[in-house]
């Protein structure tokens, strides 16, 4: 029997998990480079709630940042680039040479600019009338 398409907007996080590790078992074998792993940072108030996260994953010599959030009370203060400088230090620290991340121009592309990432490319109209902004960071060799 043939597959069948079918939309599934609701698609189980754990199948798409399973999904997603097959495709990065793939890559793994394709690439010969198997040491990739989750980077992840977390900012917690004293409850232990996170207020702020930069999460992503490093692997074959590169990083990238999926995932960048400080809570609005706590903006403004530092805590984002905190976040940002522990996820470089780490990626680094793993051997990285290039850390990417894709932001938009109503986010924070003064933080990654700030902090030495360069403009690698602009989608303009990403979503309509804005602009969907891709920075990248080279680390000098160790």
């Amino acid at each position: 029997m043939a597959p069948r398409l079918q939309a599934e907007h609701d698609l189980a996080p754990t199948e798409l998990d399973a999904i997603e590790e097959r495709l990065n078992g793939d890559n793994r074998r394709l690439v010969g480079r198997d040491d990739d792993r989750n980077l992840v940072f977390a900012l917690r108030d004293k409850t232990g709630h996170a207020v702020g996260v930069a999460a992503g994953y490093s692997w074959a010599g590169i990083a990238e940042l999926k995932l960048m959030w400080v809570e609005e009370s706590c903006r403004g203060v530092g805590h984002g680039r905190k976040l940002l400088d522990a996820f470089v230090s780490e990626a680094v620290a793993r051997g990285v040479r290039r850390v990417w991340v894709s932001t938009h121009d109503f986010q924070a592309p003064g933080l990654y600019e700030k902090a030495g990432f360069e403009r690698m490319a602009e989608f303009i109209g990403w979503p309509e009338g804005h602009s969907n902004i891709i920075l990248c960071k080279t680390m000098a060799p160790r």
